[in-house]
């Protein structure tokens, strides 16, 4: 199933768990197919992208704005840049060649369903080759989806990457 048959040109707002289940795997797998331009078309303009960091073996930081994170991006324009950087090379911390990976979902719950928006959470696992060699990165991810427009979009994305001993950079497509 791709996303152009979530399309939801009569706005119900009711997905199905079947389709949920289609939208977080049609997006991993744009990531997997580096298909960044059908990537972005999952999240909504004003979304946060937010992995916080371990503060330390227990509490993950709570604020993006005044304590550390792995990655943030206050909305869509901070993803549409750090894609804009991946796609044509303009960051030192892009990997070059960009890895294989596999997106790897699990354990989908649906937290709550309040109107047009529903709150999940998953988990996942990624596997990615470069080089001759394999990392995997896991954790959990929580979004919020809203379903009210012509398809579901991404409004809130938080990602907790559960083996944070990394030992090169990691990037929105190895989560």
């Amino acid at each position: 199933m791709s996303i152009a048959t979530l399309e939801n040109p009569a706005a119900d707002t009711a997905l199905s768990f079947d389709e949920i289940q289609a939208f977080l795997f049609a997006e991993a797998r744009a990531l997997d197919d580096r298909d960044w331009d059908t990537w972005l078309t999952f999240y909504h303009k004003d979304c946060p992208f937010w992995m916080p960091a371990w503060d330390d073996e227990d509490l993950l930081t709570e604020d993006p704005q005044n304590e550390m994170s792995l990655m943030y991006y206050p909305d869509r324009a901070g993803i549409e840049d750090r894609v804009f950087r991946i796609k044509t090379d303009r960051s030192s911390a892009t990997s070059l060649p960009e890895p294989r990976t596999s997106h790897n979902i699990s354990n989908i719950e649906v937290l709550s369903r309040e109107g047009a928006e529903i709150r999940l959470r998953f988990n996942w696992h990624t596997l990615s080759y470069r080089y001759g060699e394999t990392d995997q990165h896991w954790g959990t991810s929580f979004y919020t989806v809203s379903t009210g427009g012509a398809k579901p979009l991404i409004t809130s994305k938080k990602v907790i990457l559960k083996n944070d001993r990394i030992h090169h950079v990691i990037d929105v497509y190895h989560i």
